[in-house]
């Protein structure tokens, strides 16, 4: 098989800048931050969501790959389900207390 760098501007109708290249529309993604600076918020919830409670971990900045990493964590030491999306980890029930106990002992320090 040849290159195939072609297939990826296929997205690309037209572009009047001279200086267009098809590698700027991706953006960057921030670069995570030690856990030490890390400022994450957690909440319970119960809004739009059929009455079922859900912990949410607010504020994480980084990598969606982090993201996941750390929501795959709380949702396998808690022992329930979850998802991680728009940067919001929501973890199944009410467990405020222990994912905050998780994510001390785990070094993110700026947690409440």
């Amino acid at each position: 098989m040849g290159n195939n760098d072609w297939k990826e501007n296929l997205r690309f109708v037209y572009s009047t800048n001279p200086d267009f290249q098809a590698g700027d529309a991706r953006p960057e993604e921030p670069a995570t931050l030690p856990a030490t600076q890390q400022k994450l918020r957690v909440q319970v919830e119960k809004n739009h969501r059929g009455g079922k409670v859900v912990t949410l971990v607010r504020g994480f900045v980084g990598s969606e790959e982090d993201l996941k990493d750390l929501g795959r964590l709380l949702k396998t030491k808690c022992g329930v389900g979850g998802s991680v999306k728009d940067g919001v980890i929501l973890v199944q029930g009410d467990l405020k207390q222990k994912i905050v106990g998780i994510l001390l002992a785990q070094g993110y320090k700026n947690t409440k």
